[in-house]
């Protein structure tokens, strides 16, 4: 049994500047309000340091997920374990190259495992939440980013 939250976004700025983003992961806490810190290498199977806020001035969580897996330009993939290692979940970000000027991204998480039903519908309408907040806070940002670039090329 599975169990998915996501939400996409069309952003206004090339794939790769998106990535820029993602990837630095130094500046998360300038523009992302659901992940405040986020530490480590991107490489498959090394640990990440990451705070988690699912609800705007709530309880912070600090998680260490493993890298499952990383593409450039395209996805990162992390894996937590839940429910004394019966439920996995896996935290994704995507980026689709949609032109030279637009991408889409996608960011969610998806349960798997026996006890996947003890993930509650309550926890999964928080986190759509929560991933509606960042999705729509990295399009903002890189737009702006963009924006920025063509009136400034350098």
């Amino acid at each position: 049994m599975q169990r998915a939250v996501e939400f996409r976004t069309g952003v206004k700025a090339p794939a790769e500047l998106v990535w820029e983003i993602v990837s630095d992961f130094a500046t998360w806490k300038d523009w992302n309000p659901i992940h405040p810190r986020m530490e480590g290498e991107m490489r498959i199977g090394s640990t990440l340091t990451v705070e988690l806020a699912p609800i705007a001035d709530g309880p912070v969580a600090t998680l260490q997920p493993i890298v499952q897996d990383w593409v450039p330009y395209e996805q990162l993939h992390w894996r937590t374990k839940r429910l004394n290692g019966f439920v996995t979940a896996i935290r994704y970000l995507e980026i689709e190259n949609m032109g030279p000027e637009n991408s889409t991204f996608s960011n969610g998480e998806l349960f798997m495992g026996p006890l996947v039903r003890f993930i509650s519908r309550e926890e999964r309408r928080k986190l759509r939440g929560a991933y509606t907040r960042m999705g729509e806070a990295l399009r903002d940002h890189a737009e702006a980013l963009w924006s920025q670039r063509q009136k400034n090329p350098t």
